[in-house]
């Protein structure tokens, strides 16, 4: 069972681990063709070691209260000029506490449905939500036993102990992709994806990466930062 705090469901955090979260992934039905592998930096020579082509950043930072009032100025500014999403941009918003991981983790492939081969869980959530609101796909992700079994046992696989449900714990994951040549944030926590600007499929690593920066600009005192990334497997 979820453990519910103050009327919330809140499940175990993951580890920002690559074999984790892609064992995770493949007991849900992604194809093993792809994996996460960890981006050890954002520099031009160490991007130039990431599998390519990349499908999804998974970026894991601190919500220190600079990133925080950031972000809510941020919202400020699109709310007043604008911020213009593809329909075909699949996006939920996260209900769940802690479950920031797997909505990540969901937003990275149900994204890149026509490159990774999905089956199983994976397949019949994004078959039942592909017609509904960012709000009722969080709402089904709160009552998806099959999705919260395979959490909660990704979360006991990490390298370090796992906290209890119970602890919100501040940090979070947010997805990067590639839409129609425009590279989307997509973070449950926000209204709406944000749109940073144009990509391509050959860019996207190095795209990303310049939005990885910026949040990390946003308080130059934090360390907590983590990025990997969805590569196909190299034979």
């Amino acid at each position: 069972m979820a453990s519910e705090k103050n009327g919330e469901k809140r499940w175990v955090p993951l580890e920002s681990n690559p074999e984790v979260m892609s064992k995770y992934l493949y007991d849900m039905g992604m194809s093993k063709d792809w994996q996460f592998e960890d981006v050890i930096g954002l520099e031009p020579e160490l991007l130039g070691m990431v599998t390519q082509p990349v499908a999804a950043l998974m970026l894991l930072f601190p919500l220190s209260e600079k990133i925080k009032e950031a972000e809510k100025k941020e919202v400020e500014r699109i709310e007043k000029d604008g911020n213009t999403v593809n329909p075909d941009v699949y996006f939920m918003k996260q209900f769940v506490g802690n479950a920031c991981g797997t909505v990540g983790l969901l937003h990275a492939v149900l994204n890149n449905q026509k490159s990774i081969p999905l089956d199983g869980t994976l397949r019949k959530f994004a078959d039942y939500t592909k017609d509904l609101t960012p709000e009722d796909r969080g709402h089904r992700l709160e009552e998806d036993e099959d999705i919260h079994a395979a959490h909660e046992k990704s979360a006991q696989e990490g390298q370090t102990e796992a906290p209890p449900a119970s602890e919100s714990v501040q940090p979070h994951f947010v997805a990067l992709v590639n839409n129609n040549d425009t590279l989307y944030e997509l973070d449950g926590r926000k209204a709406f994806p944000i749109s940073h600007g144009s990509t391509s499929a050959d860019s996207l690593l190095q795209d990303a990466a310049k939005v990885c920066k910026r949040f990390m600009e946003l308080d130059p005192s934090e360390l907590r930062f983590t990025v990997m990334a969805l590569v196909p497997v190299q034979a």
